[in-house]
């Protein structure tokens, strides 16, 4: 079967918050989570910081300041508190059974500016083949010491890059930087879907939709800012299609996706056909 991988941000995409706010912040003695993300943004104005490695920074050194240890089991701690949209738990296993009836081997993978161990600690953890995002480095004590990994939002190409030329390991560049004809290529940009929410997916949207695939504005349904957002990328021409992060059986997004999933079933019957 054809392989066809559905590509996801997590957070306000699967999950309705940024995850940081499912129990590290309050473990700072901050309890509106705004106040943690305007020090991040002001760190970053003052520094000129990336803010993905501003968040990071601030992870460590905010704890560090108030005495407070941050270990790898400790994003485990919060990851299992992270509340998912509805319907997302069932969602994986439903649709890769539709895209197997379609003769499509669906494969799910996660590339987030999120936290990698809090993501893991999930419910739906085991559904993503590959879970790439953020992550520390730890000493002998378990504590996180330094950013490891830090993906921003152009950044997310490389992955899509990486799952294109069949080149999985982040460590090696040499093998994704190496020209490969396309033909070639374990997984084609137009048997990809992508779903975001926000800004910060663009780049990933454009690639993936410029090259024949699909991507995905999900917005909050109880939000009228995200739809707002999700609206302005449709207007803008960043991407073609939106609808609420609603997860559930027959659900508005689950019965666009399975038009994707049959469009691109119908499209590799057509190139077969023209083979023969």
């Amino acid at each position: 079967m054809t392989k066809v991988v559905f590509v996801y941000d997590f957070d306000k995409t699967l999950s309705p918050k940024d995850m940081q706010e499912y129990g590290f912040i309050e473990s700072l003695g901050i309890f509106d989570p705004a106040e943690f993300w305007q020090m991040v943004d002001d760190t970053a104005k003052r520094h000129s910081m990336d803010r993905i490695l501003t968040y990071m920074y601030l992870m460590i050194h905010e704890s560090k300041k108030r005495g407070v240890t941050i270990k790898k089991e400790h994003f485990a701690d919060y990851g299992k508190n992270i509340e998912l949209f509805e319907g997302v738990p069932g969602w994986f296993e439903r649709i890769s059974a539709f895209g197997k009836s379609q003769r499509l081997e669906i494969e799910h993978v996660i590339v987030s500016s999120g936290l990698k161990p809090m993501i893991e600690a999930t419910p739906i953890a085991q559904n993503f083949s590959q879970i790439y995002a953020c992550d520390f480095v730890y000493n002998e004590n378990d504590e996180a010491i330094w950013p490891a990994i830090a993906i921003n939002y152009t950044t997310k190409t490389q992955f899509l890059f990486r799952i294109n030329k069949g080149v999985r390991d982040i460590t090696d560049d040499i093998s994704l930087n190496r020209l490969l004809p396309n033909d070639m290529r374990p997984v084609h940009f137009d048997h990809m879907v992508y779903f975001g929410d926000g800004l910060t997916d663009v780049p990933s949207m454009k690639l993936i939709t410029e090259a024949g695939g699909f991507a995905v504005a999900v917005f909050n349904p109880f939000d009228d800012k995200s739809k707002m957002v999700a609206q302005q990328l449709v207007l803008d021409g960043r991407v073609e299609y939106m609808a609420a992060a609603d997860y559930s059986l027959n659900s508005p997004l689950e019965r666009l996706i399975k038009l994707m999933i049959q469009h691109i079933a119908n499209k590799d019957a057509l190139r077969r056909w023209e083979v023969l």
